[in-house]
């Protein structure tokens, strides 16, 4: 006997109606959650590569804090590649994982732009325009992070 509202009849996705059909269609990689993916797998590396080819001139000038600086650099991008990969594989973990990612890039990109150790072409006057635009842009990917309901169904769903 078929009766309305049973949890048997209306299981759709085998989990005893735990999830509508739109949950299904807002989980997974895709959208902005695979544009994430992208920037910290793609963009940041070649961020990073255009921006330690130009500083690298400067090495014997600059000497061993800049070395400093670009090994920090290339390490808070293989964090990002590490969490870019992380997120496109649906680990378990992968969205905080990717927070602390952009924290990380964040901070980077503050020392970056108030300190003198890396050379520069800005304008002066202009570095505080470069820090509150960076940093929106992380604030941005973390918001989304912590709000999007792709995420959530995404990397929540065994919990």
């Amino acid at each position: 006997m078929v009766v309305p509202g049973d949890p048997a009849v209306n299981d759709v996705n085998g989990v005893n109606g735990r999830h509508d059909p739109v949950d299904r269609m807002t989980s997974g990689v895709g959208g902005w959650l695979l544009l994430l993916c992208l920037m910290l797998l793609v963009g940041q590396p070649l961020n990073l590569a255009l921006g330690a080819a130009r500083a690298l001139g400067a090495l014997p000038m600059r000497g061993l804090p800049l070395a400093l600086v670009v090994v920090g650099q290339l390490m808070v991008a293989g964090i990002g590649v590490g969490a870019g990969l992380a997120l496109l594989g649906c680990r378990r973990g992968a969205a905080t994982f990717a927070k602390w990612s952009l924290l990380l890039s964040a901070g980077m990109d503050l020392f970056v732009y108030t300190t003198p150790f890396l050379p520069n072409n800005r304008l002066p006057g202009t570095t505080p325009i470069f820090i509150v635009a960076s940093l929106t842009y992380y604030a941005i990917w973390i918001a989304y992070l912590s709000r999007s309901k792709r995420v959530r169904n995404t990397f929540n769903a065994g919990i």
